[in-house]
């Protein structure tokens, strides 16, 4: 077990270094805080002036009645448990996402089509020829600006299972290399030297890329994560103070609340407009939706228009600013009352 302390030196700034490395026989909350107050006393610290704790978020640490944070807590009122609030939102803002199944299954077929396009240096190596080709398509139709820096060839970014950050990365490198995807999963779907398997598995990540659906939940997930994304990177500096962070957590809740107000024809009329322009079709907005997941006799009235505005669009904000509601508690504002 490593322990770090941070603490607030002579001239008044915030300080953090490495204390000691200690082996733990079990990883049980009592073994743990009798370690951690063995260190601090071995190097001439009184217990009573910890004023913060913070671990990861497995159960025996941040326990209520037994975890580790409790135990502390109970030698030390003032030792106030606070998760990492970039951790935090990460988790926050991955959990929201398995709430919504729409959202749920385009992660899990987002990271099929990743690693299928990823599966070989071959593979990699199409993937960059056929950005190239079309960088230079747009450049020339004038689709694309010109500049230091501006239109660099990249690979696809897999997805992280806690880290809501690489699943912003991999939505953003999937935008930007769509067409080059497509290109390359056309390519082993039709190539008679690659494995069957690899046809197989060509041919159905193509499949999922030409779906509306897909495509509509790549473009609202990439307008979500854009937002909250701001928060993650800036909950990372290292000079962000308790007031700021709960600053960026109240912004980033309004410009998600906007978007769900004011954001759905702008994104409705560029997903349309992607599909048209990689001619995927678009399914009448006014037919009946039929949810496959339900039984013929449940079906109801709904109409697809509907579904992705409501069922999709609507509910994936919601469950975010739930989340976040609920991962920031009200005891980091009780914190605030005693700076």
């Amino acid at each position: 077990m490593a322990v770090v302390l941070r603490f607030v030196n002579i001239e008044g700034l915030i300080r953090e270094c490495f204390l000691d490395l200690v082996h733990v026989s079990d990883t049980c909350a009592l073994t743990l805080k009798n370690k951690i107050i063995a260190v601090l006393v071995d190097n001439g610290l009184n217990v009573q002036d910890i004023r913060g704790q913070g671990y990861d978020g497995a159960s025996n640490m941040r326990g209520e009645w037994n975890g580790l944070k409790a135990l502390i807590l109970q030698e030390c009122p003032y030792a106030y448990y606070i998760h990492c609030l970039a951790h935090q939102l990460q988790l926050a803002l991955v959990a929201a996402s398995r709430e919504v199944n729409e959202v749920h299954n385009f992660f899990q077929h987002a990271n099929f089509v990743v690693n299928t396009v990823s599966a070989s240096p071959k593979h990699n190596d199409e993937l960059l020829e056929n950005q190239a080709v079309e960088i230079a398509r747009e450049i020339e139709l004038g689709e694309l600006e010109t500049g230091r820096g501006a239109n660099q060839i990249g690979s696809l970014q897999r997805v992280g299972d806690t880290r809501w950050s690489s699943h912003y990365k991999s939505i953003k490198s999937l935008l930007k290399m769509f067409a080059a995807t497509v290109s390359v999963l056309r390519s082993v779907a039709t190539d008679r030297s690659a494995t069957r398997n690899s046809r197989g598995d060509a041919a159905g990540a193509l499949k999922i890329l030409n779906t509306f659906d897909f495509i509509f939940i790549l473009h609202l997930m990439e307008r979500i994560m854009k937002i909250t994304d701001i928060l993650c990177v800036k909950l990372q500096n290292k000079s962000l103070d308790i007031a700021n962070a709960l600053d960026c957590v109240s912004n980033t809740k309004s410009l998600l609340a906007e978007l769900r107000e004011d954001g759905w024809e702008s994104l409705f009329e560029d997903v349309k407009s992607f599909c048209v322009k990689h001619e995927i079709d678009i399914p009448n907005m006014d037919q009946r939706y039929v949810d496959v997941s339900k039984s013929r006799n449940k079906h109801d009235n709904t109409i697809i228009i509907h579904h992705y505005k409501v069922d999709v669009f609507n509910v994936a904000i919601d469950q975010q600013l739930i989340e976040l509601n609920d991962r920031f508690s009200s005891q980091v504002t009780e914190l605030l009352d005693l700076c």
